[in-house]
């Protein structure tokens, strides 16, 4: 093997039968193989010897031919991933092996392969190759990016967290390096810079680099170029608050229908769900979508429709103007529009022991499982959360850690956690679950180490190892900042439609389904009362508010007197 080769990242094909192996291997060799090393085998045995020499990083993608002949695919695959976690590992079938349809899935929803595949059935096979290069994609994503625009240096605090999850999730090829490293520490160095005020962001896309200390949102938004002047003299047509799934898609079905849309977003496009590793119960998606990428596809959409985004800020206040409503933002402006669609989502609570605060990012995060995955490797860690988040957080940490447990309040899963995670998660082996639990302190000397768990039923308290706690609980809306604008329950979730309380309203008739007390202004998405909790409900919410948006400006406008 050559040294050039021994560099190159792996492709293994695995197959008895002769046809499907020569088929494949040749499509990709001819496709991949100058940036990859194909490994083809006929046995998973000579697959495993053949891979020895790599590490746990290198192997990109495993493919098993499954049907007649071959050997069962799943403890080979089983073993793949507990030697390199982040290969993608794919069954192969025939077109029209239907039989096998159950078996694949089933290993599917265990999480015993990642996606499923039909072998190439002829030269130039787009659809084979179309499924190929989205599994690469997926690995590459995972590896980090291969190239960097920008540069964060700082420390293990809770704000260079927040910055590098940040654009991670925006997309933005970024790299961390730890102030207090060799690595850091020369980088410091070659910018001039003796005592910095962390965390220092290095902006390199720029045709001279920018340097930032301690950068807030705006400072961030401005060193982008997404500013722009926005004052109440402008009238959009919609103002959306909230750049997750349910704003998003109020966005895109707004903006396609020549509405002039705004999106105020604070920090990165997709809110809770752009965090998510896998979600395989979207629409559209069999084989599963990240949670990134899914929104990240959704803003460029909006975008491409000709929706503008307004980056680094967040709302602050809401008041009317006659007709008008006006949404007020933490740099001071007013932004003008007709109608207003709240979109906040929620965030997580943060857990009620105050001995965690001081290590939030430095051992203790909240809805980070993808950025900080990576450097679990080998560790015992902790989610906290019994939801969908949670469940997808702790299968995706399991790629890396040495063990995972899930702890939870309840005494099951099946309240608040869908079948197929459930079941994802009884199969991984190095993940338990841990019922009737709660954590009560943790901490550690010069790193993170522990946390003390009590046991809700019988107080009993127990110390136990972990290098990293991920909670992932509850639902705390964002909503503060609409006191005395709109009605909330006793959490903070905004009521609207049938569940406004009886002359609540301000018009005759009767609120639309999102609609808030203040006409014109809706709620959508995980932020109003009694939504699901799920991204497909949010999608959904946000799309169909819409067709009211028209319905109220349609409404206002003939309420207004004709000119002339």
């Amino acid at each position: 093997m050559s040294a050039a080769a021994e560099s190159m990242p792996v492709i293994v094909i695995v197959s008895h039968d002769p046809d499907t192996r020569e088929a494949t291997a040749s499509e990709v060799t001819k496709r991949y193989g100058d940036d990859y090393e194909v490994v083809v085998a006929t046995t998973c045995d000579d697959a495993t010897e053949r891979l020895t020499p790599f590490d746990d990083r290198q192997v990109a993608l495993v493919l098993v031919n499954t049907g007649e002949g071959e050997e069962p695919a799943v403890p080979f695959l089983a073993q793949v991933r507990r030697r390199h976690p982040t290969a993608r590992r794919a069954a192969m079938v025939r077109w029209g092996d239907f039989d096998r349809a159950r078996e694949v899935f089933d290993a599917l929803a265990r999480g015993d392969i990642d996606h499923y595949l039909v072998r190439p059935q002829h030269r130039r096979d787009e659809e084979f190759h179309s499924a190929v290069s989205q599994l690469l994609e997926d690995w590459m994503l995972e590896q980090g990016p291969p190239f960097e625009t920008v540069r964060v240096i700082g420390d293990r605090s809770a704000r260079s967290q927040e910055l590098r999850d940040g654009f991670a999730r925006n997309h933005i090829p970024v790299r961390f390096a730890d102030a207090a490293s060799v690595e850091g520490q020369r980088l410091l160095d070659d910018l001039g810079m003796d005592e910095p005020r962390l965390p220092v962001v290095v902006l390199l896309f720029t045709a001279e680099p920018q340097v930032l200390e301690n950068p807030d949102d705006i400072q961030i938004a401005e060193a982008f170029g997404l500013t722009r002047t926005i004052t109440d003299e402008h009238r959009y047509d919609l103002t959306v608050i909230g750049a997750g799934p349910a704003g998003l898609a109020a966005a895109v079905n707004a903006a396609s229908e020549g509405l002039d849309t705004l999106v105020v977003e604070k920090q990165s496009v997709g809110g809770q769900a752009g965090s998510s590793s896998l979600i395989r119960n979207y629409p559209g998606f069999p084989k599963g979508v990240t949670g990134g990428k899914l929104t990240f596809h959704a803003f460029q959409q909006a975008w491409s429709f000709g929706a503008t985004f307004h980056f680094g800020r967040e709302a602050v206040g809401l008041r009317t103007d006659g007709e008008d409503r006006l949404v007020d933002l933490s740099d001071g402006n007013a932004v003008r529009s007709r109608a207003v669609m709240v979109a906040t989502g929620v965030q997580y609570r943060r857990l009620p022991v105050p001995s965690l605060a001081a290590w939030e990012g430095q051992g203790v995060y909240y809805g980070a499982a993808t950025s900080e995955a990576p450097a679990m490797k080998g560790r015992r860690v902790i989610v906290v959360g019994g939801g969908n988040s949670a469940g997808q957080a702790a299968v995706h940490l399991a790629k890396f850690a040495e063990h995972v447990t899930v702890l939870i309040r309840g005494s099951t899963l099946a309240d608040s956690m869908s079948e197929y995670l459930i079941r994802l998660i009884d199969a991984t082996h190095n993940i338990d679950v841990r019922y009737d639990a709660e954590i009560v302190d943790g901490g550690g000397t010069e790193v993170f180490d522990h946390v003390v768990v009590k046991g809700r039923r019988d107080g009993r308290r127990e110390w136990v190892t972990s290098d990293g706690v991920f909670a992932l609980i509850g639902s705390q809306p964002h909503t503060e900042w609409l006191e005395g604008a709109l009605l909330r329950d006793e959490w903070g979730f905004v009521r609207t439609g049938a569940d406004l309380p009886e002359g609540a309203f301000g018009l005759d008739r009767a609120p639309f389904p999102g609609e808030t007390n203040t006409p014109g202004v809706f709620a959508v998405g995980d932020v109003r009362r009694g939504s699901v909790k799920r991204v497909a409900s949010s999608v959904g919410e946000g799309a169909v508010a819409i067709p009211d948006v028209h319905r109220y400006i349609d409404e206002v406008r003939a309420r207004q007197p004709a000119v002339g």
